[in-house]
């Protein structure tokens, strides 16, 4: 009798560890699963912190952010973007309470151009609010920050305040913001046409696809640039070409090439869509970023060249 209660209670014990083992393994795997809370909000703007800015050429800058932890993830799905936000007033009380600067409210005239040294940075002349999207060339793989590729223009209401933010700066970020949700799969293959800072979205879509081991798609990007200096993410994309052949090409067309060019020149024209796209089909699509100008043509040039308008899409 005492040998078989002994056995019944193993048993009890074996049955429980297992079940408790089962359970522990069921747990790991489906937090494991669970994809980390992103930090966007859709409908409220949320700030982000400068930590690191680096000058690529005269006019182009990589801005970090950094995200509340060191595993926190923006939370962008992929072909989305973010509305960043600078404005006087934000600004303004913004480097007041992070400053300590109170004493400036004694003489700063909030309905009039700022004139204190805190709020001469982060707002146009006419001291009034700006958004504009962007698009990480982070992706959620990349924890703990995200980061912004800018280009500076002369004029640009935003390239002011990006050219004056400093390290321990903060940004206002909302999003995600987009039509475009890219999933695996969803095509046999992409042609991407960007044109200038158009890259970035064309960038974010194909470093997902080919870090992506079970994802198949092909992209073939042609990209289009004034000079030579002005192409951005240059090394990263003939990174990604050399590491990834079967899989990405690019072709790049310069207005006005250097001297030794084997890339395009001019223009991108039919002929260069036609030789660099994948040719029109039910489950191929065409991607285009760029300048207005740019986009009306390109749009012709698919037109005529046999590509519906399901086969596009413009960011």
């Amino acid at each position: 009798m005492e040998i078989l209660q002994g056995q019944r209670l193993e048993t009890t014990v074996a049955v429980a560890v297992a079940v408790v083992a089962v359970a522990a393994g069921a747990a790991y795997l489906f937090l494991r699963s669970r994809k980390p809370r992103g930090c966007l909000d859709p409908e409220n703007f949320r700030e982000f912190k400068l930590v690191e800015k680096r000058q690529l050429s005269h006019n182009v800058a990589k801005l970090k952010f950094v995200l509340p932890t060191p595993t926190s993830v923006l939370g962008l799905p992929i072909g989305q973007h973010i509305s960043c936000r600078f404005g006087y007033v934000f600004y303004h009380l913004r480097r007041l309470v992070l400053q300590g600067r109170a004493f400036y409210l004694n003489f700063c005239n909030l309905d009039s151009p700022p004139v204190c040294p805190c709020c001469s940075r982060g707002q146009d002349a006419a001291g009034e609010e700006v958004i504009k999207p962007y698009t990480p060339t982070t992706l959620d793989s990349d924890l703990g920050h995200f980061e912004l590729v800018i280009k500076m223009y002369p004029q640009g209401r935003m390239s002011h305040h990006f050219r004056e933010m400093k390290v321990g700066d903060y940004m206002s970020v909302k999003g995600p913001k987009g039509r475009f949700k890219y999933q695996p799969g969803q095509v046999r293959a992409f042609g991407m046409i960007a044109g200038g800072s158009g890259i970035t979205p064309m960038f974010q879509v194909t470093r997902a696809i080919l870090e992506n081991p079970q994802d198949n798609t092909k992209v073939h990007l042609i990209y289009a640039n004034v000079t030579y200096d002005d192409i951005l993410l240059k090394e990263e994309l003939d990174s990604m070409a050399k590491n990834y052949p079967d899989r990405f090409k690019i072709y790049y067309v310069l207005n006005q090439p250097p001297e030794i060019w084997d890339g395009g020149v001019g223009f991108v024209s039919k002929e260069m869509i036609q030789a660099h796209c994948p040719a029109p089909a039910a489950d191929i699509q065409v991607l285009r970023c760029g300048p207005p100008p740019m986009n009306k043509a390109m749009a012709a040039h698919l037109d005529e060249l046999g590509y519906t308008k399901e086969m596009q899409f413009q960011f």
